[in-house]
């Protein structure tokens, strides 16, 4: 099928407008006298107007693709994948769509790309952080510990109290290094999984932030890789963070469980809610962790308050 042009488009749709009014005055039983006739300046007007709103329907169909990739473009967010327009016909107006789908999917694949490097860079600078804070920072503060506790046992019953509350705060700053080391690199996803990571992560939160953090846990959850359960781990950090944070709630529920093929996070609180217009860094970082693995993130609000957020992830195994 041979291609026409948008150009000759619109002068064809134009022609076919003006010949058909041109039509009408040929063979039609009109006449305009001189001077003009009121019944014959009603009629040449209503031709004109009905000329006009037919040349308008005919633009208004040949050029929608062109106000649908208007609308797109304005709306269009690289961290929901998959938004395309439907090609339609031939012609510069389908080439135009197809080349905008196509630079849809490039920019998807590069934001991906550039995401997936940002957020290891990431992981490696948090467990190099952690690292450093265990390895130096906490084995300096367990030496402290021990010296006040020599000095504290040889010092006179006067200084002892005094010791022994500065022992205390120093205890307390070791056990706070120890629960940011957690946070910055989770231990226990490494060595007991992603559901004792996860109970571990609420009931931190239950302690320190005050909230009544409910779990639900599936009993057939498959065993994924490390990439997907770190980010299951990490979005359901960032949730938990967020809810204690803004969400001025008093309760969450985190849920794992799966649901055909597919593991499911979801934490849901009963706060003042969130709406997408307010999307912060802490929810664009995870729907790009969610990119990573191929999953979905849904921001949705629960009855009158409150928000759910839902992580559908594609259940790979791990490779044996």
């Amino acid at each position: 099928m041979t291609s026409v042009s948008l150009y000759w488009r619109i002068f064809g749709l134009n022609a076919l407008v003006l010949g058909a009014a041109t039509s009408l005055l040929l063979w039609a039983p009109v006449t305009v006298s001189v001077p003009v006739l009121l019944t014959e300046a009603v009629i040449l007007v209503g031709g004109m107007a009905v000329m006009l709103v037919a040349n308008a329907a005919l633009l208004r169909i040949g050029l929608a693709p062109l106000d649908r990739v208007t609308r797109l473009m304005a709306t269009v967010d690289l961290l929901r994948p998959g938004q395309r327009l439907p090609v339609r016909g031939v012609g510069e107006v389908a080439e135009l769509v197809s080349t905008f789908n196509a630079m849809l999917e490039r920019l998807e694949k590069e934001r991906a790309a550039s995401s997936a490097r940002a957020l290891l860079a990431q992981e490696a600078e948090r467990r190099r952080i952690a690292a450093e804070l265990h390895d130096e920072v906490g084995q300096s503060m367990t030496a402290i510990l021990l010296a006040l506790k020599q000095v504290g046992d040889e010092a006179p019953a006067p200084l002892r109290g005094e010791i022994q509350q500065v022992q205390e705060i120093t205890r307390a700053s070791l056990d706070e290094v120890r629960r940011l080391v957690r946070r910055l690199r989770p231990g226990v996803l490494d060595d007991l999984g992603l559901v004792s990571a996860v109970t571990s992560l609420a009931t931190e939160f239950a302690t320190h932030a005050g909230l009544r953090v409910h779990r639900r846990f599936g009993t057939d959850l498959p065993t994924l890789d490390n990439g997907t359960e770190l980010v299951i781990y990490r979005v359901a950090q960032e949730s938990l963070t967020n809810v204690a944070r803004h969400a001025e709630a008093r309760s969450a529920t985190v849920s794992l469980y799966r649901e055909d093929d597919r593991v499911v996070l979801e934490v849901t609180d009963d706060g003042r809610g969130i709406g997408a217009a307010h999307e912060g860094a802490g929810l664009r970082g995870m729907r790009e962790r969610a990119l990573l693995i191929g999953a979905t993130l849904d921001v949705t609000p629960v009855a009158r308050t409150g928000t759910r957020i839902r992580l559908a992830v594609p259940a790979v195994r791990k490779q044996s």
